[in-house]
């Protein structure tokens, strides 16, 4: 039996940041998400954006608890 085998040097080579760009839409400051866990029994369950303080982590302002900081799997475009 034969193997075939072939370097793939013109394959793109992805890095995870890549990845996470294509399938996470693009959030600005001053929109509204829908957030995955509240973080309080009393808040809303939605937050404005307000700053991006690294690839992942916004402050927002949620109504009925104040602000905080948002890691980008706490949050979601709203539909």
């Amino acid at each position: 039996m034969k193997l075939d085998v072939h370097k793939m040097t013109d394959a793109p080579i992805w890095s995870i940041e890549h990845f996470l760009n294509e399938v996470q839409p693009e959030f600005t400051a001053n929109s509204w998400v829908q957030l995955q866990d509240l973080p309080s029994d009393y808040s809303h369950d939605e937050a404005l954006l307000l700053c991006q303080l690294s690839h992942d982590e916004w402050v927002a302002w949620v109504p009925q608890h104040g602000e905080v900081i948002l890691h980008a799997h706490q949050f979601c475009a709203l539909h």
